[in-house]
């Protein structure tokens, strides 16, 4: 194909759109440009934004593309660590990506269900106890107890609001301009000293996680020239466990609110239906926000459907919009767990955790685990608890990233059932 102009976003600098217009600032502009391939400015420099299943699979291309230098610093300082996997390629990329890989057994999933389980329904028996719950905040701190003890990683219970709340903070501030950012950053400085501390235990023959254990595993893990990783890119990575476990609370919010707003769908899950469960997760996990957009860094010039692309320059693949598509999903901002029920998979038509394969490429490790998480969560939602959600805003906004409903789901007069 001959090369072609590729459509042209005019201004110095577009970084103010995308933090106006969230979530669809990408998909604005591919349906405005009709073409799935946009070049713009971003964060001062020239950038290609692509979205679809064809820009997905280019996307995660590992020939074509790399991650290292592509995600803003301030992702790094708050969300990912400086120096997590996220930020590595080629070989160094795979034998890190394997230790992660190796926590997500059938086995060791199976373990967190059943941690998760006991965490739940303790926290359930306090619930009873209240007028009302933040199901945000309250799912925060039983995703922090259950990571944590999946993860051989010690807490003391009065630490555990401060460092779930430290590790929110970390998944939501990346975007935020001033105060709410720089909070971000010092949670993120805060928690890493925390676990810096915990691996030195460890490693000084104080400390004796399970073995197995992420805490255990990331300690005593060696890079490709045999070498420990320093304390902090260790401590880095095992919050990169724990945080991502915390963050699933976002996707809980977007289920209970799913539970309440469509109660057809929910009672297709009466009977615990394995397989109506998981739809009503995967649909959730397409039809609501959580990733917007994944960065990478061309490695070398190359042309796709006519475009050339240069080296050097950063690429950002349109998550959001791409689940979203009209090309790939039919009526996309309907919310239906019936497209699931016989979906044929694909690893790049549906990419809320990012696309590709598991251990060569970047899409995340926790993702086995985050679904099984929210098939939990969403049985005793939709089936093992009875509450009340009374008049709040649950209204959620797409210009925000991450984004979750403005009153982050009230809960009251909540009760297990026998």
């Amino acid at each position: 194909m001959d090369e072609q102009s590729m459509p042209h976003e005019k201004g110095l600098d577009n970084t103010v759109h995308v933090l106006k217009e969230g979530y669809r600032y990408i998909l604005n502009r591919r349906k405005s440009f009709q073409s799935d391939v946009f070049e713009t400015r971003l964060l001062g420099q020239k950038a290609f934004c692509i979205g679809g299943e064809a820009a997905a699979e280019l996307f995660y291309d590992t020939t074509k593309f790399k991650r290292a230098g592509a995600a803003p610093k301030r992702v790094q300082k708050t969300l990912f660590g400086e120096t997590g996997v996220q930020t590595l390629d080629g070989e160094e990329h795979l034998h890190r990506k394997e230790m992660f890989m190796s926590l997500m057994s059938p086995e060791k999933l199976d373990k967190m269900d059943k941690i998760l389980k006991k965490q739940w329904e303790a926290t359930a028996e306090k619930w009873a106890e209240q007028d009302e719950i933040v199901l945000y905040h309250e799912a925060q701190e039983v995703l922090f107890r259950t990571a944590c003890e999946w993860a051989g990683v010690p807490f003391e219970e009065r630490e555990v609001a401060e460092l779930a709340a430290d590790l929110g903070k970390m998944i939501e501030t990346p975007a935020e301009i001033g105060p709410a950012h720089w909070i971000g950053r010092h949670d993120r400085n805060q928690t890493e000293k925390w676990m810096e501390n915990l691996i030195e235990q460890v490693r000084d023959k104080k400390l004796s996680p399970p073995e197995g254990t992420a805490l255990a595993v990331f300690s005593w893990h060696q890079d490709l020239e045999g070498n420990l990783l320093d304390a902090n890119t260790a401590a880095v990575e095992v919050l990169n466990i724990i945080r991502p476990i915390v963050a699933i609370a976002i996707y809980i919010n977007f289920t209970a609110l799913a539970v309440h707003e469509y109660p057809a769908a929910k009672e297709k899950l009466a009977a615990g239906d394995p397989k109506q469960l998981q739809a009503f997760v995967q649909e959730v996990r397409r039809f609501y926000p959580f990733f917007p957009f994944q960065g990478a860094i061309v490695k070398k010039d190359f042309t796709w459907q006519g475009y050339e692309f240069e080296e050097g320059t950063l690429t950002i693949l349109d998550i959001y919009g791409t689940n979203h598509d009209p090309v790939l999903w039919k009526n996309p901002e309907v919310f239906d767990p019936e497209r699931f029920m016989d979906w044929k998979e694909s690893p790049f038509s549906f990419i809320p955790q990012g696309g590709g394969d598991f251990l060569g490429g970047h899409r995340c490790a926790g993702e086995w685990l985050t679904i099984k998480v929210m098939n939990t969560c969403l049985d005793y939602l939709a089936n093992r608890m009875e509450y009340e959600v009374p008049q709040q805003d649950l209204s959620y906004s797409l210009d925000k990233m991450p984004s979750i409903p403005h009153s982050e789901m009230i809960l009251k007069n909540i009760r297990m059932k026998n």
